[in-house]
């Protein structure tokens, strides 16, 4: 059996994306076919349809979802249908040698759906980030699929299924914030509000919001920000010492994804200070500076995948924080669109008007 959908693809590079039918099989062995809620509109889904992840057009977009499980394959113990999930993208696989290590949210084989949907005259569809989400049902790995409260609604819950958790996971899991610290963030979007609102739920003392844009700013004080910093106003760098003692930062998070920032980020830090690099920066960005001025600081600089999550471990404690009231999430909520209306979203993203559109299906 196969179900006959709507979604939405980008067929080719920088073209408009388009609703159209799509074709999901049954799901096989280690499979679940899940009925997308909702789904947000993530600038990684801008990313597919521009050519900047990759060239495997048709692209099936859409990643950051929550649904109910309608069907499951042969094997599959850990959802049943009738279950409430936040659909992730880090499946792990258990076996690799970062889960072997106990460290699985650096899984090197994570899983996705054999089979692959397509469009009515067989042309085979790429899932982005093997999930696909903007349809009415997708087929997915079974271990994408995490089960959650259903009092969640979805258009919060499919939040953590990328540019929520990445922020979250990137001051909570990466960095990790503890309390007392002092934090800036670079960048104030979706992601780097959400590091803002990590920081703020881990404890942090000071927390310093940085951008170019004062409704972004804004952003940044109502999720936590005691301080914000216009840098194209005012020296970033210069304003976090001061905000600090004249130290630097302990935690600096960097949510752009640019080597400029990339360096305000590293010289914001304290000496023995931590660097997180979350923004996602393209193929073509070279970072210059002085090796000496690597060397003769401490403290560590990383990187965050998708915050370093665990998506069984932190999707259940961050929704169960969201029931209780201790994690507005519903704030990343700017609108609610239907599936036509994504190619508008894409556009209100771009001119930093929105923190997120969530599709409703």
């Amino acid at each position: 059996m196969t179900s006959q959908v709507r979604g939405v693809i980008a067929r080719g590079k920088g073209e408009r994306v388009e609703v159209t039918t799509v074709l999901v099989p049954d799901p096989g062995p280690g499979e679940a076919l899940v009925a997308v809620q909702a789904c947000g509109v993530c600038h990684t889904d801008l990313h597919y349809r521009e050519g900047g992840i990759g060239e495997d057009f048709p692209y099936l977009l859409g990643h950051e979802a929550a649904g109910v499980v309608e069907a499951v394959g042969d094997g599959v113990t850990g959802v049943a249908p009738g279950d409430f999930v936040i659909l992730n993208w880090r499946a792990v696989c258990g076996q690799c040698r970062a889960c072997r290590r106990g460290r699985p949210w650096y899984c090197f084989a994570t899983h996705n759906a054999a089979q692959k949907m397509t469009l009515e005259d067989g042309t085979a569809l790429s899932p982005a980030l093997g999930i696909g989400a903007f349809v009415d049902k997708t087929l997915v790995a079974a271990g994408q699929c995490t089960k959650v409260d259903p009092a969640v609604p979805p258009e919060v819950a499919g939040l953590l299924g990328c540019g929520v958790m990445a922020g979250l996971g990137a001051a909570i899991n990466t960095a990790p914030i503890t309390r007392g610290d002092s934090v800036a963030v670079i960048g104030c979007g979706g992601v780097g509000d959400a590091a803002i609102l990590g920081a703020r739920l881990a404890g942090a003392r000071t927390i310093i919001g940085v951008d170019i844009d004062p409704r972004k700013l804004e952003w940044a004080r109502q999720f936590g920000a005691t301080h914000v910093i216009n840098s194209r106003e005012t020296d970033p760098v210069e304003r976090i010492r001061e905000l600090t003692g004249g130290n630097g930062a302990d935690v600096v998070i960097e949510a752009i994804g640019r080597p400029e920032t990339y360096l305000q980020a590293f010289y914001g830090r304290d000496l023995a200070g931590t660097m997180v690099l979350v923004g996602v920066p393209t193929p073509d960005m070279r970072l210059e500076a002085p090796l000496l001025d690597f060397f003769g600081r401490g403290g560590a600089l990383k990187s965050s995948w998708y915050g370093d999550c665990l998506p069984e471990r932190d999707f259940p404690m961050l929704t169960d924080l969201y029931l209780q009231g201790r994690l507005p999430l519903e704030k990343f909520v700017s609108e609610t669109i239907a599936l036509d209306q994504v190619e508008p979203a894409f556009a209100k993203m771009e001119r930093g008007e929105v923190l997120r559109s969530v599709v409703k299906l």
